[in-house]
């Protein structure tokens, strides 16, 4: 029998403290922001008698009635995809190949300080912190930088990662990244934490925010190589210019001395994830901003938390924006998803009120049947919730300058709901080890509760804007289900089955904290799950769904694992799901943050669908101290946004914990990784 990895480390989640420290402001040691008495799952559960018989009745009506599975998604044979109510039917036939595009060497785990890939794939480094992408930049000289050269190469901290076509330049496409946050003390020799500079605050005000690069594809591999100075390329900071827009556009609730419209803000902040929009924009959702805001003082500053004290970067002493003794309106401004057209380099970007306001992980649009968008999202937070957008507009197709218009006003109108989960099990079942319940699936039901629509509030006590603000006290209002951490969430294009990545959640079971429930059902919950749900009669629009867990991630030698019923000494180990991204073939991708295994953090493909539902598979490793972001899957290449090498407890320029990745003597740095099959085939077939 394989020996059990070992469990690493006491900071909660996995990371190093120098990671918690810059990324989210110590939010693991600050008291959990959600105090209200909301129930869990496991309370609802506690009460509840089986629902299987009744969803299994409503999946047959449903068939008869519309020719598809409400709870199941589209129909399909069951080699295709398992129903989504029921348990999975029998054990897959193992094959040398493995699923269709996850024909692959799986990678070991590791602790090499480099990219590791598989055998017969190579790899290149398409762009670095600092690497000059506007008309004027200099190259990048970590000696000698300055918030203006900064401003105008790639930013630092590299997260969500898009790439859009480029018609009439044959073998470019467009890049956009998300850079979330600043390391200052692996950027600055010398770096004084307690007394930053200005030169080194403004700096890092200008590797905040997001990046667009045009890129350019080598003939025969899957190389990407920048074009600089191409006329899309674009940096937007922390001091850009960026609109609200939206039903909470012009509140008073969003006005400063500053902005007195409640209309305009400079800069965008915490970057993390993102998506891409089926009319040829990006989003980048807003998520740890409450670090950067000093002295905050009212009930929903500690709702959203916002510490009382000085911040860990101090740039309240340079931007009085920063004090909310000063102005207690700014952090309301951040919090939000962003939508930028990356085909316009003169566009104002816009931050859309009516996605609500939280700690936004990322967006990934889905179309209604008849063309509306419907976004899902996740507040990455222990015990917070999950949300969706429903449209009122639908989208127009084409390209002509009256489409794109129209477009980009999809996401100021709608209805914006929070969810509230049910599991099915028989009571009692949940005793913290995540042991598999008796009828053999962690699963239940859940609905949709609508929070505002417009300018009408559907929460008593609280105004349309006060919904949109303080989005997080209208969830605990209506009695939203609490989470493990929802980070990023992504419809599939093949089956439009909703995946949400819960990371991990270490208070879950402590005293006074909520217990094991059917959706989070390991106490002290160090390696996270992976929530599935389905849309009830395959409707995004609609107000129900069915869920189970798709993956419960360790250790498959640990009997609280769970992989759809895939032989378990056939996967691989995975800790911590953060990021999530399909293939063309309806694999899910999931990056990792915070592994616990003992192993660096990686990129890994799960098959959802078919016989071989479940079979993991572990595709690449990054080099010390760093997460795995992005990712993005194509055909004949997979990226990936390399995210703080060497971010080590005890790390700093002086004392670097990788040399990621120029070799040793240079300084670490960021990077986006492409990688390819050396044979020139597509991924994983």
């Amino acid at each position: 029998m394989r020996k059990m990895l070992p469990l690493i480390g006491s900071h909660p989640g996995g990371r190093s403290a120098l990671t918690c420290r810059y990324r989210c402001g110590d939010a693991c040691f600050q008291d959990i922001p959600n105090t209200s008495d909301n129930e869990y799952a496991g309370d609802i559960i506690a009460g509840a008698l089986s629902r299987r018989s009744m969803m299994r009745a409503a999946a047959v009506v449903t068939v008869a009635a519309a020719g598809t599975a409400a709870l199941g998604g589209p129909a399909a044979p069951a080699a295709e995809a398992a129903p989504l109510a029921g348990r999975h039917g029998g054990k897959p036939k193992p094959t040398l190949s493995g699923a269709r595009g996850l024909r692959f060497g799986a990678v070991a785990p590791n602790k090499d300080d480099k990219v590791t890939v598989p055998d017969g794939y190579g790899q290149n480094v398409v762009i670095r912190w600092g690497e000059p992408i506007l008309r004027g930049a200099p190259a990048f000289n970590p000696e000698k930088q300055s918030a203006k050269a900064q401003a105008g190469q790639f930013g630092y901290n590299n997260d969500f990662l898009s790439l859009l076509p480029l018609k009439g330049e044959h073998g470019r496409q467009v890049l956009v990244a998300n850079h979330e946050y600043t390391d200052e003390i692996l950027m600055f020799r010398g770096y004084d934490p307690a007394a930053p500079t200005r030169e080194q605050v403004e700096i890092a005000w200008a590797a905040h925010g997001l990046s667009v690069v045009v890129v350019q594809e080598e003939n025969r591999t899957g190389r990407l190589t920048p074009v600089s100075r191409h006329p899309l390329n674009r940096r937007l900071t922390a001091t850009s210019e960026f609109r609200i827009t939206g039903p909470a556009a012009g509140s008073p609730l969003l006005r400063t001395s500053a902005d007195r419209t409640g209309s305009r803000v400079l800069g965008t902040l915490n970057n993390c994830a993102g998506g891409t929009t089926p009319w040829g924009t990006t989003l980048h959702g807003e998520e740890n901003f409450n670090q950067y805001f000093a002295n905050g003082s009212s009930d929903t500053d500690k709702r959203y938390g916002i510490g009382t004290a000085a911040t860990e970067r101090k740039w309240e002493r340079f931007d009085k924006r920063f004090d909310l003794a000063q102005e207690p309106n700014e952090a309301h401004r951040f919090g939000w998803v962003v939508e930028l057209d990356p085909y316009d380099p003169d566009s104002t970007p816009r931050k859309r009120t009516a996605l609500g306001r939280f700690k936004h992980e990322a967006a990934q649009p889905r179309l209604t049947a008849d063309g509306r968008p419907v976004v899902y999202m996740g507040d990455d937070e222990r015990f917070d919730y999950l949300y969706k957008f429903v449209s009122s507009k639908q989208m127009r197709k084409g390209n002509s300058r009256a489409a794109r218009e129209h477009n980009l006003t999809l996401l100021d109108e709608g209805t914006l709901y929070v969810a509230k989960l049910t599991g099915d099990s028989p009571a009692g079942e949940f005793d913290g080890t995540g042991k598999l319940p008796s009828d053999g699936e962690f699963d239940g039901s859940g609905v949709w509760i609508p929070l505002a629509t417009g300018d009408t509030s559907h929460v008593p006590g609280m105004t349309a804007d006060e919904v949109y603000v303080f989005t997080r006290l209208a969830g605990d209002k209506v009695g939203a289900t609490k989470m493990d951490r929802p980070e990023d969430v992504e419809p599939s294009p093949r089956t439009g089955r909703v995946y949400v990545a819960l990371t991990n959640n270490t208070d879950r079971g402590k005293a006074g904290k909520a217990g094991a429930d059917e959706a989070n059902p390991r106490n002290a919950n160090k390696h996270g799950q992976i929530l599935e749900l389905a849309e009830n009669w395959d409707d995004p629009a609609g107000d129900g769904f069915a869920w189970r867990l798709f993956l419960v991630a360790g250790d498959p030698e640990d009997p609280a694992t769970y992989f759809s019923g895939f032989p378990k000494d056939k996967v691989s180990p995975i800790s911590c799901p953060d990021n999530v991204a399909f293939d063309s073939h309806g694999n899910l991708w999931i990056s990792t943050d915070g592994n616990q295994l003992g192993s660096h953090d990686g990129l890994f493909g799960v098959a959802t669908q078919g016989e071989r539902r479940g079979e993991l598979k572990q595709f690449l490793t990054v080099p010390t101290g760093a997460e795995t972001c992005g990712p993005l899957i194509q055909d004949r290449r997979v990226l990936v946004a390399v995210q703080h090498p060497g971010e080590v407890d005890g790390a700093s320029v002086e004392k670097p914990a990788s040399t990621w990745p120029d070799g040793p003597g240079r300084i670490v740095r960021p990077a986006v990784v492409a990688v390819w099959r050396k044979d020139g085939s597509d991924i994983g077939v």
